[in-house]
């Protein structure tokens, strides 16, 4: 275990450490607080149970919410593998379903799908081998320039198609990665944020992040690393706003869609949560940050 709680290098054009105001310089819709409008719980159109924000069974906003959900597109896909005993309505890998349905996939343990040694798949966990972003896109890229391929999405990410994310808690987790067909993919960690979930699980520091906290996480730093690279390529200087947050528009990279949408929801409840219970109180946020 020594390794999985190894000191994080945390280089300071990554790290963001701002409790005090943590989605400052993200560019989140504001009309996620149309949800603190929604008092009473209505039925979801597709499966007819009871819901309040969205139906965490069809991955599908609740009727007087849809117009007010972002969609966001994604620049790969994403598979997530849930822990059978992690609770859907609790869970966050579900905001990333809603709000990026025709990227993301949850699948339930022990269903997985098989990845070809083809298929351009990493797995984002702390393994024992596991290589930052940075060091996985050198490391595809090379192979990427062994090859022949006109594919966009693979050319735009560096060879990388698909990321693999695992939802249980931290003591689930390690069952799931034992799984074969978990074991076979390059894993990479993410050492750039302080997770800001309200949830205390114990035993986890607080740079094990939440599901979608990493989801939007990896994407953010595939995104800045592909663009981190272009300007070294280029001499050109980088630079990130005052918070520590990167934001894709300031470097007016336009992605079509913005990928801080995937903070929406979770943007929401963790403001409902400060406002509900004192942040000092909470236990989640007492965790040692490595």
């Amino acid at each position: 275990m020594e390794e999985m709680k190894r000191k994080i290098q945390m280089a300071p054009m990554f790290v963001s450490l701002n409790d005090s105001n943590p989605f400052d310089g993200l560019k989140i819709s504001e009309k996620w607080k149309k949800l603190e409008e929604i008092n009473n719980r209505s039925t979801c159109k597709n499966c007819k149970k009871s819901r309040k924000y969205f139906c965490y069974t069809c991955y599908k906003p609740v009727p007087d919410l849809e117009k007010f959900v972002p969609k966001v597109k994604l620049p790969l896909k994403i598979d997530i593998i849930k822990h059978c005993r992690e609770r859907s309505g609790k869970s966050t890998a579900t905001h990333a379903a809603v709000l990026a349905p025709d990227d993301v996939t949850i699948y339930t343990y022990p269903n997985i799908p098989e990845y070809g040694k083809d298929e351009k798949v990493v797995l984002i966990y702390p393994g024992k081998n596991a290589k930052s972003i940075f060091e996985t896109v050198e490391i595809f890229k090379k192979k990427l320039s062994q090859t022949e391929t006109e594919d966009k999405v693979v050319i735009e990410n560096h060879g990388i198609t698909r990321a693999v994310f695992i939802d249980s808690t931290w003591n689930q987790s390690h069952g799931i990665y034992k799984d074969p067909k978990l074991q076979a993919l390059p894993c990479v960690v993410l050492q750039s944020r302080i997770s800001q979930f309200w949830r205390y699980q114990s035993g986890s520091p607080r740079w094990y992040l939440s599901t979608i906290e990493a989801i939007h996480q990896f994407l953010i730093d595939l995104v800045y690393t592909n663009y981190f690279k272009c300007c070294e390529d280029l001499n050109l200087e980088t630079q990130k706003s005052d918070s520590g947050n990167f934001n894709l528009e300031t470097h007016n990279i336009n992605s079509e869609t913005n990928l801080d949408n995937l903070l929406f929801f979770f943007r929401f409840m963790y403001e409902k949560i400060h406002t509900l219970y004192d942040p000092d109180s909470l236990l989640a946020y007492k965790r040692p940050l490595y």
